[in-house]
């Protein structure tokens, strides 16, 4: 019996065997079947080397699992799960599990769609009988027919280096990346992508939709042709525990399959996260955010004067960062306590908001709501509120702890917080940070205190999901000290996020670069500041600057009182010509033309009749000439010199870029013709 998913361009073919659903085909409907048989060894089992959607542990016995049970203390672990049903249509399919020994059943979902090419797919595990623990619940098993071994693609990094890409030749063995830090983390994006090590194009990619700590692996077992990843909540610190009638539903992943490599799945992606995950609403605005210019010297005077400024070069929001409630005159206290600081404030907030609205911007303010100083009236009065591993000393990180957003009523306190900033005042843009890991992680004397990654996690996608019900109004950009945590559940609830702290244009021209290999621009919050390079210390021109942030959401986070009236004038235009080009910056197509590191590179974004290009060149790069991608061989295109040329020409001939914006960077337009114009 098969079963046939059907995506866009796509099939997902998935059959039954005695221990489970197994896959058949993923791919090209015209290539089917795909994945191979595999002959069984004398120390293998038939499960073993079936490509089975979902292994237990005990149901497979040599080879890797997403299941691991620990059953009572006279029972014996793992599960022997059995075919029971397998119902569906040619966008979902239900399968259900069970282990008559132990009772524990398990249903597995897949869901696609016909306007995209990613299958969902999550498990839900509960136990019928007895108490167990699950020591690992990952949430599927992807099978990907690029073996033996695989080419593996990653985002890697640090603070201030988030998204770099990296490539791993993975002939054999097992690849496992992840977080412990109870968010999704600076060093690993919680995406891969598999092609085959012979330069086969054909590509397949994972995702997993969670923001806490998490557990991805790669699993290339030696001659074998498939090559199978699995994801979920972390499996080093997190152990679930099932009473019997409970249940634990999985982090949700996503996978997608492209003829075409690697930017083929960033576009399979792309078009993912805008149908589905994104609201339908406006693009994001133009922030200005006074971060850079005051720091903690929150002045009403001084940010009226930084608004002049930001309406005048034609920002559309003015956020207030931190810095602006009771006790903050550095990081050290005051984090916690989400009132308005009188001393700073002494008439309120309302005379700063009154006057940025005068100004025809909307208002916006930064918070923190899981963190807290020790130093802060909250601390004092709950201080069984943080996470502390019983009598162990506290640690502190950045001068701060961490709430235990997983009890109820640290929860209640954040809903409320939230909620009475957000009546009180006419704010229309919440910048929602967190600036450490979740050290000391647990709730001594809970039966569930090792799920509190995931007690946390599913909070505070509680928390953005009431912003979104009460609150559609407000923007929401998150940011964790950077690009820590960005993943599809954050983009499902916010609109805009933060990639990295990092804002010198050629550092961030490398992070955005990788960035955008998995998420689209429409959600790439960039700013304009006068911060310096860190690593690539070439110097920039202000376009240069203008064109980095004009690739995602601009932003401006620069002293702007600063600025002469030269560089003033300069940035109104810039901005306006952003404005201008907008929608085809955040809602077309992207293609990205070689990398930061080259001579020169460049992001194309195509959408309807119009191609825009984002060019950045080293001082020796010479001439640069591009070949855009996607040109229509019998169409007419206008250039921006007024010349028009056929589609054919244009993809053999390549456009020479002018440079007419700076001798380091330009923004090119090219518009079809109409066929009567």
């Amino acid at each position: 019996m098969s079963h046939v998913l059907r995506t866009a361009r796509s099939v997902y073919v998935v059959g039954a065997s005695e221990y489970g659903p197994v896959l058949q085909h993923w791919g090209d409907p015209e290539r089917w079947p795909r994945i191979p048989s595999t002959r069984r060894a004398s120390f293998e089992t038939a499960a073993d080397v079936a490509p089975l959607e979902f292994a237990a542990g005990g149901t497979r016995h040599t080879q890797t699992a997403e299941l691991l049970v620990q059953g009572p203390a006279n029972g014996v672990d793992g599960a022997l799960l059995q075919l029971r049903s397998m119902d569906g249509d040619e966008h979902a399919l239900h399968v259900s599990l069970v282990d008559e020994r132990t009772g524990v059943e398990v249903d597995l979902h897949w869901r696609t769609a016909p306007d995209h090419d990613v299958v969902e797919r999550w498990a839900v595990v509960r136990s019928t009988r007895h108490e167990v623990a699950l020591p690992r619940a990952f949430g599927a098993g992807w099978n990907m027919p690029v073996g033996p071994g695989a080419r593996v693609s990653e985002l890697v990094g640090t603070w201030s280096r988030e998204f770099s890409p990296v490539e791993v030749d993975l002939p054999a063995g097992q690849l496992r990346l992840g977080s412990r830090q109870g968010i999704t983390s600076h060093e690993y994006a919680p995406v891969v992508a598999l092609r085959s090590r012979n330069g086969e194009t054909e590509a397949y990619g994972v995702a997993l939709v969670w923001s806490g700590s998490w557990r991805m692996q790669v699993d290339a077992v030696p001659f074998r042709e498939v090559v199978r990843v699995s994801a979920g909540v972390d499996d080093e610190t997190t152990v679930i525990a099932l009473a019997p009638g409970e249940e634990f539903e999985t982090p949700h992943l996503l996978g997608t399959w492209s003829p075409s490599g690697t930017a083929g799945l960033a576009r399979a992606w792309h078009a993912y996260q805008r149908q589905v995950l994104l609201r339908p609403v406006g693009p994001p605005p133009v922030v200005y955010n006074s971060w850079y210019a005051t720091g903690f010297d929150v002045r009403v005077d001084h940010q009226l004067a930084l608004a002049d400024v930001a309406a005048d070069l034609g920002a559309e929001v003015f956020v207030v960062d931190d810095g602006w409630f009771v006790g903050r005159t550095s990081d050290r206290a005051g984090l916690g306590d989400w009132h308005v600081d009188p001393e700073k404030f002494p008439d309120g907030l309302e005379p700063l908001v009154t006057g940025v609205l005068e100004r025809g911007m909307r208002f916006g303010l930064w918070i923190e709501p899981e963190s807290v100083n020790p130093d802060s009236d909250l601390y004092r009065a709950h201080p069984d509120w943080v996470y502390r591993a019983g009598d162990r000393p506290l640690t502190t990180m950045r001068n701060q702890y961490v709430l235990d957003l997983g009890r109820p009523e640290v929860k209640a306190w954040a809903a409320a917080t939230l909620r009475r900033l957000l009546t009180r005042y006419p704010i229309t843009y919440l910048k929602w940070d967190m600036n450490r890991a979740v050290t000391d992680g647990g709730r001594p004397g809970d039966p569930h205190s090792r799920e509190w990654s995931v007690a946390h996690t599913r909070a505070y996608h509680r928390l953005l999901d009431l912003l979104r019900d009460e609150f559609p109004h407000v923007t929401v950009e998150a940011c964790a000290g950077g690009g820590g945590r960005v993943d599809n559940a954050v983009l499902a609830r916010c609109d805009v996020v933060w990639p990295s702290d990092e804002t010198g244009p050629r550092d961030r021209l490398a992070i955005q670069h990788g960035f955008l290999s998995v998420y689209p621009p429409s959600v790439m919050s960039s700013w304009v500041t006068d911060e310096p390079d860190r690593l690539d210390t070439a110097p920039t021109s202000l376009e240069f600057r203008f064109v980095v942030a004009m690739a995602g959401v601009l932003g401006i986070g620069a002293d702007v009182l600063a600025w002469d009236a030269k560089t003033r004038d300069r940035a109104r235009e810039l901005v306006a010509r952003y404005r201008e080009l907008r929608p085809v910056l955040l809602g077309g197509e992207v293609t990205r033309h070689g990398a930061p590191g080259d001579p020169w590179c460049a992001v194309q974004y195509a959408l309807a009749d119009r191609i825009v290009a984002l060019v950045w060149a080293r001082p020796d790069a010479g001439g640069v000439r591009l070949r855009l991608a996607g040109l229509q061989p019998g169409a007419t295109y206008r250039l921006h010199d007024g010349r028009t040329v056929t589609g054919a020409t244009l993809a053999v001939s390549g456009l020479d870029v002018p440079f007419a914006l700076a001798p380091d960077c330009d923004v090119v337009v090219v518009d079809r013709v109409p066929a009567d114009g």
